[in-house]
């Protein structure tokens, strides 16, 4: 018998966890696909202290671990996966992972705003010629080779650690002066990984392919790196809606359309959070948001007129 959700969650941050966690306890089999538990803006927020019910400052990846397991708890479930893409025009709508795919009554996106256009000289040059935003899905490419991996995040990390499994030297360039990782990750142990802080990389360069990046230093002493394969995982601020190719209606920023009842222009699709480019980016509007979404799509399945608050007992 083929195993179809109710509601499928892309984007495991306060908007999407906050709409399985509503989901999960309307009865609705439901299911939230996250790239990384973390990754995401929370994830990188030292101290959040104005979300209400707390009594004392906790860290942002300490937030979004009350979230999940609260969804947990109310019967949802929960993968760690890349979402590579989605078919959406059918009454059961299916996402696709690099592992499986996966099938649904409703979708709701909330893949937050952290996506980036290219901003590296080079960078858009070379995509899909040596330079790649998905470890999983690239690493077999560079069996044997030497490549980098441009971040300082804890997803940076672990993608440089999937990396290391198949390239002979791995790079990780930060940016920055220190990690957004605990110095004892086993990650960093890796024997054929290597830790570059304080560097960036100004350009990427080759001639069918990537050859090498140009780096440089704090001092702006620049510096080349022969490598053949670059991994991107810096941030911006961009709506993540690639996987999407197009499927679902969004404004000339790049942000996906709702109502304000966080329907997009698909039916049994919706969306919350950063996605969408809300006017205020807090932990509590985008909460908000994926609780909408999520009383939305119970509207739809159950064929409601009204919304239904509560099932209590």
């Amino acid at each position: 018998m083929e195993n179809i959700y109710d509601v499928i969650v892309i984007g495991g941050g306060p908007a999407g966890l906050s709409a399985a966690q509503y989901a999960a306890r309307a009865n609705l089999k439901t299911i939230v696909i996250d790239k990384s538990a973390t990754a995401g803006a929370i994830a990188y927020a030292s101290l959040i202290e104005n979300y209400p019910g707390l009594e004392k400052p906790i860290s942002g990846i300490e937030l979004l671990d009350i979230f999940r397991k609260q969804a947990l708890r109310f019967g949802a479930e929960y993968i760690e996966s890349q979402v590579i893409g989605v078919s959406l025009n059918d009454e059961i709508k299916e996402v696709f992972t690099i592992e499986n795919s996966y099938k649904s009554k409703t979708i709701i996106i909330a893949t937050g705003a952290m996506g980036r256009k290219p901003t590296i000289k080079g960078e858009a040059d070379f995509l899909g010629k040596g330079v790649s935003y998905c470890a999983i899905c690239d690493a077999a490419f560079f069996k044997g080779k030497t490549v980098c991996v441009l971040g300082d995040s804890a997803e940076a990390v672990k993608e440089a650690a999937v990396l290391s499994k198949f390239a002979e030297t791995v790079y990780l360039i930060s940016p920055s002066k220190k990690l957004k990782v605990d110095e004892d990750s086993p990650e960093l142990g890796l024997k054929n990984l290597k830790v570059l802080l304080g560097q960036s990389v100004i350009s990427i360069d080759g001639d069918e392919v990537v050859t090498k990046v140009r780096l440089r230093n704090m001092e702006k002493i620049e510096s080349d790196l022969e490598v053949s394969g670059v991994f991107v995982y810096l941030h911006g601020s961009k709506p993540i809606v690639d996987f999407l190719q197009g499927s679902v209606e969004l404004d000339e920023n790049g942000c996906i359309i709702t109502n304000n009842m966080m329907e997009t222009n698909i039916p049994g699709v919706f969306a919350a959070g950063d996605v969408t480019c809300t006017l205020v980016r807090q932990v509590i509007t985008a909460a908000s948001g994926g609780c909408i979404a999520a009383l939305s799509a119970e509207k739809y399945i159950s064929h409601r007129k009204k919304i239904k608050y509560d099932w209590h007992g």
